[in-house]
């Protein structure tokens, strides 16, 4: 079996992991002096969010220049050593592909800005003249996903599509120009040994023709993303094949994986299972982000229903469903779900199902929710929402390493220097404080990660459930593993659900033959064996 069907993948987002020279911002050599961590942990793979040069007007989703490193994480020899050190430790390297749009500082841009309306320079971006007599209106009613219209006007009547904020303008990948550029753009990281790319909305880069208007309700159900004309067009679906090819093809650097070994991971925002499975049909990527299961309820129906439909959506195109928890775009699920427990039971729900997952930094550790200052805020969406939406900063918060007080040798630097703050009452959450602790959050991700390698689900081995569908709790087996989780008020008697086996692996500690509300249990079946 392929290593991407099964998985285990940790975002890094370098600018909050780690500090190796106390400026405070977390670096690539810092990700590098950390390595270990996650080897310890156990995942087979990491993913670095964007470190290319950025205003960072988006947290670093909006790049200047694709194919280079940001001075203050670094230098292209730091990232080469990087992944050089991953992979003698075993671990692939998946890179952030940001093709929806541009840095506003983009010399592609800049060019856009400077040259004529219809000129070839401004063809690489969708613009477009306004609506009314005087062109004052934009050209249709889409809005942006920060908040507010999706088109500023320039200097000289034409106004710029950005689906995001007005500093990230949206590419035209209708432009011939565009593809061939970030054809180049592959290869180039290929080169420096990438073993992958995460693609960010991957479900964004063709617009319907004619840029049809929207309608009201936009950004607001996302169950109704696919019917926007803004995404999942059917033009993506060529493109990503041609990328296939392309990693299946090019040569690997030594020490990279293999080119029929590589993976493309979509971060696509379309919440019918039967659409999200078309963009991991054989030819296409390999994984998607599961996004229905990181937003679903602590309900056992909700999520029940999330698991059948991903398993039946991505099994129909011979796909494994890759489950996601957290990430630095969502609230961290300890607050998310209202306690750590809940937390830490809804890891061991996902790591146990079938198919690959990623990890975001920080999850293991069982943070919460950083509260930031208003004056500290750095996310668009702070001031796009008129100060109504405090953003994603406070998933975004540095990684606490040890002491007792900020910053928690995330940096030398002094707390105020560090680019984002961190709470004053993290100490019992650093890594140091938590590594010796059997009963820590930390303990119980590495004990979880050793025995999915140990019990892996397999194709011969489908997921089969023990739970009514409207049942308040979940059970359910894969091979010799099941798993039990408690979603109702009620403590549940493990005897009465037919499970024969042995507990392993608990949330929180078992009182007898009882699950606890809110609790998990992983137990070992009758076919599987003590570890």
């Amino acid at each position: 079996m392929s290593w991407w069907r099964h998985a285990v993948c940790y975002e890094i987002h370098p600018r909050s992991f780690a500090d190796s020279n106390g400026d405070g911002i977390g670096d690539l050599p810092g990700v590098t002096a950390h390595l270990d961590h996650l080897r310890h942990l156990g995942v087979d793979a990491l993913w670095l969010t964007p470190c290319y040069p950025s205003p960072l007007a988006d947290g670093g989703y909006d790049i200047a220049d694709h194919a280079a490193i940001a001075p203050d994480l670094g230098t292209l020899d730091d990232f080469d050593t990087l992944t050089r050190r991953a992979h003698t430790l075993g671990m692939r390297v998946i890179i952030d592909l940001v093709p929806n749009h541009t840095s506003d500082t983009h010399p592609w841009f800049r060019e856009a800005l400077g040259s004529a309306p219809d000129s070839a320079s401004r063809d690489r971006y969708v613009f477009r003249p306004g609506k009314g007599p005087d062109g004052t209106l934009p050209p249709n009613d889409w809005q942006s996903a920060f908040g507010g219209p999706a088109w500023t006007r320039v200097s000289d009547g034409d106004w710029y599509l950005h689906l995001h904020a007005p500093q990230q303008p949206d590419l035209n990948w209708r432009n011939s120009e565009v593809c061939s550029a970030f054809t180049d753009v592959l290869r180039f990281w290929l080169g420096h040994g990438a073993d992958g790319f995460r693609v960010d909305v991957a479900h964004a880069l063709f617009k319907a023709e004619g840029l049809p208007d929207a309608g009201p309700g936009q950004h607001q159900d996302p169950l109704r993303n696919h019917l926007m004309p803004y995404y999942d067009q059917e033009e993506l679906h060529p493109l990503y094949r041609d990328w296939r090819t392309l990693l299946n093809t090019h040569p690997a650097r030594p020490g990279a994986c293999s080119p029929d070994d590589r993976v493309l991971v979509a971060e696509c925002a379309v919440f019918a299972p039967e659409r999200l499975a078309r963009y991991v049909r054989p030819d296409e990527m390999h994984q998607t982000f599961n996004f229905a299961f990181l937003e679903a309820p602590w309900q056992a129906r909700a999520l029940r229903q999330v698991i059948d439909g991903s398993l039946a959506a991505s099994g129909s195109v011979d796909a494994p469903v890759t489950w996601v928890l957290s990430s630095h775009d969502a609230i961290r699920p300890v607050t998310r779900f209202g306690s750590e427990l809940r937390a830490r039971s809804a890891a061991l729900l996902m790591l146990a199902l079938p198919g690959a997952v990623y990890l975001y930094q920080g999850e293991e550790l069982a943070l919460p929710q950083a509260h930031i200052p208003d004056d500290r805020i750095r996310d668009p969406l702070w001031e796009r929402s008129g100060h109504t939406d405090r953003g994603r900063d406070g998933a975004r918060s540095p990684i606490p390493w040890s002491g007792s007080a900020p910053p928690y040798s995330f940096t030398a630097a002094s707390p105020d220097q560090c680019w984002l703050p961190q709470p004053p009452d993290w100490a019992d959450h650093c890594v140091d404080a938590q590594r010796g602790d059997p009963r820590s959050c930390l303990a119980l991700y590495r004990q979880a990660l050793r025995l999915r390698r140990q019990y892996p689900a397999t194709a011969q081995a489908p997921l089969r459930w023990h739970s009514a569908p409207h049942a308040p709790y979940l059970a359910f087996q894969r091979g010799a593993l099941a798993c039990v989780v408690n979603l109702g008020p009620d403590p549940l008697p493990l005897a009465t659900l037919g499970l024969r086996g042995h507990p392993v692996l608990s949330s929180t500690p078992l009182t007898g033959d009882t699950l606890p509300p809110d609790a998990a249990v992983w137990l070992v079946t009758a076919s599987g064996h003590r570890p």
